[in-house]
């Protein structure tokens, strides 16, 4: 197996949130709290040509990203500054580059096929609506149906359970790896003065690991390595973090074929794995 390199991206700002789409689309966000701003991009997933560039709403940094379906992206923005949380529906068209739709007073709660589940907050306590995902419009009343809500919340989350995305995971013995898994992870603490956990994920043959090793400076150095396990060979070594004090998790997952790894908090750089 082989990992190779497809395309990368780096602005020097913080990497908040990296989101492929079912239909071949990357969004990112990115943040640089010094200064209160934040910025989204839309790429292709495949090969990292820019479709959205830098795009900011009218709030420069109050604002975040909800989901994504097909060409329209959903914003929020925040009841206050400095609170998590989140007011409004803001449908932004990449295609046109346009607002093709806006509810500040709904909260988004999850999307099910065409339809949004949106909250909103009365006197008396809260009120759930279906909204047309395409153009804002209020379907249904459901008034104070919690059960009903929390019924299409699970089937909305069972079906992204579905998709083709693999996540990291701490290494335990108890975890049923093969054996060839388990001995190259025990094996690495042999080689390194791992401190901390060892995250992994298993693709056929293909072992990514990432861990924290303690350096002579008193800091942890981040190391990710790939091993076919087929060979025993190493496909990837790098160094992801330098000199942090933290353990930083999360740092690489992967969608159908492609491999993401986040370098630091501001580098992104994805691979194909090829068998």
């Amino acid at each position: 197996m082989k990992l190779k390199k497809k395309y990368r991206f780096d602005n020097s700002r913080q990497i908040w949130r990296i989101i492929p789409t079912g239909d071949g689309k990357l969004f990112i966000e990115e943040r640089e709290p010094e200064k209160k701003q934040v910025y989204f991009h839309c790429l292709s997933m495949d090969s990292g040509k820019k479709i959205l560039s830098n795009f900011q709403l009218d709030d420069k940094f109050w604002v975040g990203i909800e989901d994504v379906k097909d060409n329209i992206i959903f914003f929020h923005k925040f009841a206050k500054p400095d609170m998590p949380k989140h007011r409004g529906i803001f449908a932004f068209d990449i295609t046109a580059k346009e607002l093709v739709w806006q509810n500040p007073e709904l909260i988004y709660l999850f999307r099910l096929d065409d339809k949004i589940y949106t909250s909103k907050e009365k006197f008396e306590g809260r009120n759930y609506y279906s909204v047309n995902s395409l153009n804002g419009e209020i379907l249904e009343d459901l008034e104070n149906d919690h059960q009903r809500i929390n019924l299409l919340r699970n089937e909305s989350s069972g079906r992204a359970n579905e998709e083709s995305y693999l996540f990291p995971e701490a290494f335990d013995l108890e975890t049923g790896l093969p054996d060839s898994a388990n001995d190259f992870i025990k094996s690495l603490r042999n080689d390194y003065v791992i401190t901390g956990k060892v995250e992994y994920i298993l693709k056929d043959q293909l072992l990514m690991t990432s861990f924290h090793e303690a350096n002579s400076r008193g800091s942890l150095t981040n190391l990710f390595k790939a091993v076919d396990l087929s060979s025993g060979k190493y496909i990837l070594e790098e160094v992801i973090n330098k000199d942090t004090s933290l353990f930083l998790t999360d740092s690489f997952f992967i969608k159908d074929e492609l491999l993401f790894l986040l370098y630091g908090k501001t580098r992104l750089v994805v691979y194909k794995i090829i068998k």
